[in-house]
Order: C-alpha cells, then structure tokens, then sequence
C-alpha cells in the first residue's frame, strides 16, 4: 500500500488518545452530578427544607467547575478530526458529522441556555421553574453523550449508510438506522450508567471526607444517601448494558471479544476468565500468541455471556487469523485479497468513468460493490495479518480491571448506604477511609472501559473499512508530536487547576445559611 509513515500513525493516535482520556476525565462526573443535583433539588422543592438546597447548592458548584474544563477538552478533541484525521473526516462524508451537529445544536444549546438560569437564577425565579431549569441540564448534558455514542457506535458497526463511488464517502441513507443502532444504543446506556456510578462515587468520598474530618455530618449522610440509591441502581442497570455490549461486540466485532479474554484457540463452551495473567506462549502458528496463566475461570461462562448459550462456539485470535472452515469462519489473508480488490476496483472505476468507458466502470464498480465490505483490510495487502490484532495484555488487564472494579462498586454501594441508613456510618472510620481511596477507583474503571471499547478494535477507525494507517491526515509527524507535548501540558495544568479549585471548595464546605429564595 506505498510507504506507511508509521511515526505519524503511532503520535495522531497517541494525541487522540491523550485529548480523549484527559476529556473522558471530567465528562462522567459531569453527566451523572447533572441528574444528581436534579434529584437533591427536587427533595428541596418537594419538602422545602433549606439544607436541601445548601446541599445541591454546593455540589452544583463542583458541577459547574467541572463542566467548564471539559468543554474547553471537548472542542479540542473535534478539531483533531480535522487537523489529524482528515482522511476519515472525509470518508465518512456526513455519517459522523450529522450526530456532531446535532450534539451541538440541540443538546449543547439546551445545556448553555439552562445552565445560567440552573446557577444564577435562584433569587431570580420560581422554585419550580429553577428546578425544571436544573433537569434540563441534566437531560441536555445527557443528549450530548447520546449523539456522540451514536457515532462512535457507528464506527464500530457501520449501518443505514451507502459508499458513493463517485465521491469516495460514506453516505447517510438511514438516519433512523444509524440513531437506533443497538451497537450505539447499547454503548450510549452503557455509558451513561457507568457516568452515574462514578458521580455517585465522587459524591460518597467527598461526603465521607467531610464525616472523617467530623464536619458538615447531615449534610454529608444526606448526599450519600442520594448517591447510593442513585449508584446503586445505576451500577444494576450497568450490568445489564454491560452483558448487552458484551454480545453486541461478540456479534459485530469477534477479535475484540478474543483479545478481551486472551482467548487464541476458539472452542465450544469457552470459559470466562475471571482472574488470570498473561503470558507469551508463541506457536509455529502464531508467533505472537500469549496464554492465560494462573487462571480462575467459569466453564462455558464465554460461551453464554456471548450468545447465551453454554455450549456455543466462540472463535480464539488464530480462528480469526487464519480461518475455521467447521464454522465457516473466512482467514484473514482471504479478506486482504478482497479488500485489495474493492481498492483497486474503486481506483480503476474512477479511470474508467473519467475516460468515458461507462461498461467497464459498470464492471469495476460490480467487484467494488461485491468487496467493499473488506474494503479496509486490503490497506494490509502485503502486511502480516498479525498487524491486525489488538495489544492482548491491555485489553485483557483492562476489560478484568473494569469488570472487577464494577463487581466492587455494587458491594460499595450497598455497604455505604446499609450503614448511613442504620446512622452507624460515622462510627466506622475504615470504611470512611475506603470510600475516599474508593473515588480514584472509579475513574480506572472509566479508563480501562475506554481503553477496551477503543483500543480494542484496532487497527480500525471503522470497523472492517477504514484502519488507522488509511485514516490519517498527510502532515508531519514532527508536528504531532510538538503538539502531542504542548497538550499534554495544557491538559495537565488544567486538570490540576480543577483540582486545586475543587479541594478549595471541599474544604470551605457547604453553605450553612438557608438564604432566600
């Protein structure tokens, strides 16, 4: 496929990835706080009680820092599809660019126009009003997520789109496909659950710092009731998305599922790793391949996770590699040849059309349309099929890291909101001390979720049609990397100015005057 700047590939996924985990920081805590300040005003209108509202007013100011930092991070990381990405940016055409407008139009005008009446209009209007203003924070926060989600749902599994041959994008035929998608509509539930999981968190550690430091009690029980209900049922729902993406990603992206459980050779009744290490255990087959050592694993827990059924055939890495004819299962070196044929026949329709010959383009663009459906694997014509499999150990150590913490947070939960209840929670200063060191945890389980969901469908950009050697934009690698520096930076100092704000903030604490509304 002509040389490969791998140095530039290697940064702009580098900065990509840098911007979105710095980003992905401060987005959960903004949408779920948003729907927690909502519920803790409506406890205030509905009962009238000012600690009510001392107790949204000062966790609405952790929201708003927080909401601030990320969008500056948000824009930065939409302007890198067209500053890093410009190959991408142009092959999707309007699939990707559709939700994006709509997320800024709709949801973010929503947010912005609310948000001043949410912080500045306590005095100003009715109790009521305040409140509606306050839910529509959340819900417009939310919708953000939503047409985001859909997109990089989109990516994953692309659907309701056609390839215009003529222009050489993707072209929108289905909006309804694309919103409804159940790959995005699973990832967007997801997603946002696992947001109010880590809200829910936030608001328990600092709460219970409060409790340690035997400042502000009621008002500390108070929001970790709030959380606890709230993370509690949202950690219920998130193992329910949970399994949904699990067999949305065995149907539409099988590798992924392989590397998450370290899995190379497929097999009826797969089990499900549970704890495990990994090790290298290259074959003549497969000189890279690595072997789960140490394990603890459910017997056929794979197989149902995946297709709900015990006994199913899951596909292992070398299944997918190098094919399965028992379960029909096409090697990857076939798949090459077909997308190298849909690349060619695209290039050779254009010269065709161009010169005038309308049945020989009729004929290459009947061999585009037959392969287009591995149009991507052909930019690995040449290459080893190996180039195609994800990092294993992140994915692996990442997907276990998530799904154990998640495990956790649900006892947490439970625990917390057992002991606040029966009013024994300030008697036990271990558990205070567990639920402040709690709250890092919850932003690893955000992180590894992300890394899993995107690192683990490498080398694609778009599933199966567009990898990252094809989708980025033809500049200086040297340029990505003084930028790669310069954001790094940024970001840092930003994530420590928010942090020096919000300790600021713990530790004035909460108003203890009513006010007047």
């Amino acid at each position: 496929m002509g040389n490969i700047d791998f140095s530039l590939v290697d940064w702009s996924r580098a900065q990509f990835a840098l911007t979105a985990m710095y980003h992905w920081i401060f987005v959960p805590l903004t949408l779920g706080l948003s729907f927690i300040l909502a519920i803790m005003e409506s406890i205030y209108v509905k009962t009238g009680n000012p600690e009510w509202k001392n107790t949204t007013k000062f966790w609405m100011t952790i929201f708003g820092i927080n909401f601030a930092i990320g969008v500056a991070t948000g824009i930065i990381l939409e302007f890198e599809f067209g500053t890093n990405w410009s190959n991408y940016s142009w092959f999707v055409g309007d699939i990707f660019g559709a939700p994006l407008a709509i997320e800024g139009i709709m949801a973010f005008f929503m947010e912005s126009t609310f948000i001043a009446v949410m912080f500045f209009g306590w005095n100003k209007v009715s109790k009521k009003f305040h409140l509606v203003a306050t839910w529509l924070v959340a819900i417009g926060s939310n919708l953000s997520a939503l047409w985001i989600l859909i997109a990089n749902g989109w990516m994953q599994s692309p659907s309701g789109t056609k390839f215009n041959p003529d222009t050489a994008r993707n072209e929108m035929i289905d909006f309804w496909e694309i919103l409804f998608s159940p790959i995005g509509i699973n990832k967007f539930l997801h997603t946002i659950t696992s947001a109010y999981v880590l809200a829910s968190i936030v608001v328990i550690g600092i709460s219970s710092y409060y409790l340690l430091k035997n400042r502000h009690s009621l008002f500390a029980k108070k929001s970790i009731i709030v959380a606890a209900v709230f993370g509690l049922l949202a950690s219920f729902y998130l193992i329910a998305t949970g399994d949904g993406s699990a067999k949305q990603v065995a149907k539409y992206q099988p590798m992924k599922l392989a590397v998450m459980e370290g899995l190379y050779e497929g097999s009826e009744g797969a089990p499900l790793q549970a704890i495990g290490v990994i090790v290298d255990a290259p074959t003549e087959k497969n000189p890279n391949q690595k072997e789960v050592k140490m394990n603890i694993a459910l017997p056929g827990g794979l197989s149902f996770l995946s297709f709900g059924d015990f006994n199913a055939f899951v596909p292992g890495i070398n299944d997918l590699l190098y094919g399965n004819p028992k379960y029909g299962i096409e090697p990857y070196n076939e798949k090459i040849a077909k997308g190298r044929l849909a690349i060619d026949a695209l290039k050779n329709y254009s010269l065709a059309k161009k010169a005038g010959n309308k049945e020989e383009a009729k004929q290459h663009l009947a061999v585009l349309n037959a392969n287009y459906k591995y149009f991507g694997y052909g930019y690995y014509d040449g290459r080893s099929v190996q180039e195609l499999v994800p990092d294993v150990p992140l994915i692996f150590y990442s997907f276990h890291i998530m799904v154990g913490l998640g495990s956790y947070f649900v006892v947490f939960f439970i625990l917390m909101l057992f002991l606040t209840m029966k009013n024994k929670i300030e008697d036990n200063r271990l558990i205070l001390m567990l639920a402040v060191l709690t709250t890092p945890l919850a932003y690893i389980a955000q992180q590894t979720g992300w890394i899993v969901a995107e690192v683990g469908r490498q080398p694609w950009v778009i599933q199966d049609l567009m990898p990252t050697i094809a989708a980025v934009s033809q500049i200086s690698s040297t340029n990505v990397m003084i930028t790669f520096g310069l954001f790094l930076l940024v970001f840092t100092a930003l994530l420590i100015a928010e942090l020096k704000i919000i300790f600021s903030q713990i530790k004035k604490g909460p108003e203890t005057h009513s006010g007047n509304h």
